[in-house]
């Protein structure tokens, strides 16, 4: 891998693990369990793809305490790793001590504050999950040159994609399930034209029937709204180089 490639794999749902050109591997919003199903009823849909205590992470990241951002069951197994940490929105930490996380491995942020590690930086940035999720945040994830920026789980907001900070972007990852406060097909692709990264890669779909989010419809509205904006749908596991 060239000296500024990234690779980025998406585990399905919201999920995706970074790897940077050093070697430095960051989980990202990994639901790896079905304990939706347990939890709220809501079964999981896609093969479970990855063992979480097969993961060998430098950090895992949560955007927010939802079990399919912080997933209770494969969580704590993951950072049983000594070396993982856990980068998060300020509703985690409770509930990671709760599961047996050590404190001092749990470093949570508020929007606009950084954390920076290796050959990485990665910044909390605005999210607008609704009143439920007040602490929640995205991600500006900049790495050997790269720039991308993961909304979190979040409406749409154009006062947020006409920020500064996300001008020249490399990626875009994007809910489009339309339920639960979050943006739909049309939005998502709305907001990929407001934000014009060189490519947008639409998530947070097929997991659970009732979250919806149907990735044809948002390539049909970018064929139609917006041709000139590279986008990649990704099946679960497929990885590619950034």
């Amino acid at each position: 891998m060239g000296e500024n490639t990234l690779r980025l794999t998406f585990t399905g749902q919201a999920g995706f693990i970074l790897e940077t050109a050093a070697g430095y591997r960051v989980g990202i919003d990994l639901y790896l369990s079905d304990c939706c199903a347990r939890l709220v009823g809501f079964k999981r849909l896609l093969p479970e793809l990855y063992r979480p205590e097969e993961l060998d992470l430098d950090l895992l990241v949560a955007t927010h305490v939802h079990y399919d951002h912080f997933d209770p069951d494969a969580a704590p197994q993951i950072l049983q790793n000594p070396r993982t940490r856990l980068l998060c929105a300020r509703d985690v930490p409770e509930e990671a001590v709760r599961l047996g996380v050590a404190p001092e491995k749990v470093t949570a942020l508020s929007d606009w504050e950084a954390f920076e590690a290796a050959d990485i930086r990665i910044t909390a940035v605005p999210c607008d999950h609704g009143e439920g999720t007040p602490y929640a945040i995205g991600l500006l994830v900049e790495a050997n040159g790269r720039r991308l920026y993961f909304t979190g789980d979040t409406c749409y907001r154009e006062d947020y994609f006409t920020h500064e900070a996300f001008r020249g972007l490399d990626v875009l990852v994007f809910p489009i399930n339309g339920a639960f406060g979050n943006m739909n097909e049309a939005e998502g692709a709305r907001a990929t034209g407001v934000v014009r990264p060189r490519l947008a890669i639409p998530s947070h779909y097929w997991c659970f029937a009732e979250h919806g989010g149907d990735p044809d419809k948002y390539q049909q509205e970018m064929k139609a709204q917006y041709p000139d904006c590279p986008y990649l749908l990704l099946r679960p596991g497929e990885t590619i180089q950034v």
